[in-house]
């Protein structure tokens, strides 16, 4: 059982999540061995354009990136949310002396069902990332099983498609080991949201009828989020401080992979149209599902963050839009990733 000051049981959300996670694609023992191999070859590659493009050079000794199935995404992506996560557990918790161990312990493994649900969705959609590991090493990571699956779907080629995602997610590795604050300063605004928005024991069961009154808006098209049910203004606005960041995380390396061009993916073009039409998701089910677990917002970080990027490039050049890896204080706020101009005007003068 778990311990009785546990708030999720990770243990079974990692079992959860394997229990739940869809297959991967079929192939042979070969077939895997080789797209492991074209997958390191393709992260290797992507370091140049990467570097040359975004004017950002990783650090010498940086790990290589680690080729993964979906099983070792999810327990890289538990071990993550456990360490972020702490604190917060710390301070749900303390409200929570007066719990019965046994009850405790019950709600630990409801929570860490729910969790492992969300990891065994997200497991087969992720493509790659870069692990900010709060208590490990950070790490860039390549799913294998869903990148030959994604390839499949959308008809594209295969090299050219292992190429495009390598720099992407290459691009959020420059982004952290080139700029040495960021990781940092990312893990503590996102643990300090995060404890905010834990709820009180004493208002969780008003919120939880709000939010069931509320839901057929939350998962209506165009309608509010999840999360705007379930947080207070204030909140809200300390939410769109974060999300202003991520937009910039995720629309720079968008515009990275693309700038990059056809000298290296010779059907980028191709590549970018067939995915675009990826991301709006396939089925009403689906798209549902995204709203409600956040990833109809994140689809926006890359649209709106790369129209951010792209404005900004377009008035200072890439030396000058680099001087948003300056410091916190430099990084987009809400309203500049909406006006690129802006921010320009704050940080250029």
């Amino acid at each position: 059982m778990a311990e009785p000051r546990e708030y999720v049981d990770w243990a079974a959300a990692r079992a959860t999540a394997r229990r739940l996670v869809p297959g991967g694609p079929r192939v042979t023992p070969e077939e895997a061995r080789a797209e492991v191999e074209a997958l390191r070859t393709a992260a290797e590659r992507a370091r140049g354009p990467v570097a040359e493009t975004s004017r950002m050079h990783t650090p010498a000794g940086a790990p290589p990136a680690l080729v993964v199935d979906r099983s070792a995404w999810i327990d890289a992506n538990a071990d993550s949310m456990a360490a972020l996560l702490a604190p917060v557990v710390d301070k749900v918790m303390s409200r929570r002396e007066d719990m019965p161990a046994a009850m405790a312990a019950m709600g630990a493994k409801v929570t860490g069902a729910e969790a492992g649900a969300m990891l065994a969705f997200l497991a087969g959609k992720v493509l790659g990332q870069y692990d900010l590991a709060p208590q490990g090493t950070p790490r860039l990571l390549l799913v294998a099983p869903n990148i030959m699956q994604v390839a499949r779907d959308l008809e594209v080629d295969p090299a050219d498609f292992r190429q495009w995602v390598a720099l992407h997610e290459e691009t959020h590795r420059v982004q952290f080991t080139a700029v040495p604050w960021l990781r940092e300063h990312l893990l503590g605004v996102s643990r300090q949201l995060a404890a905010d928005l834990a709820p009180d024991p004493e208002i969780m069961s008003q919120r939880f009828r709000e939010v069931m009154t509320r839901l057929p808006d939350a998962v209506r098209e165009g309608g509010m989020g999840l999360t705007d049910l379930i947080t207070t203004p204030e909140q809200r606005a300390e939410v769109a401080k974060v999300t202003a960041v991520m937009s910039l995380l995720e629309g720079h390396a968008d515009v990275v992979m693309d700038e990059v061009g056809p000298e290296v993916i010779p059907s980028v073009a191709h590549i970018r149209a067939k995915f675009t039409q990826r991301r709006a998701g396939v089925g009403a089910f689906d798209r549902i599902l995204r709203r409600l677990l956040g990833l109809e917002a994140k689809m926006r970080q890359y649209r709106d963050g790369a129209v951010f990027v792209r404005a900004v490039v377009d008035e200072v050049g890439w030396d000058g839009f680099n001087e948003v890896w300056t410091s916190p204080q430099t990084l987009p706020l809400p309203l500049e990733i909406e006006t690129p101009a802006t921010w320009v005007a704050r940080v250029h003068g």
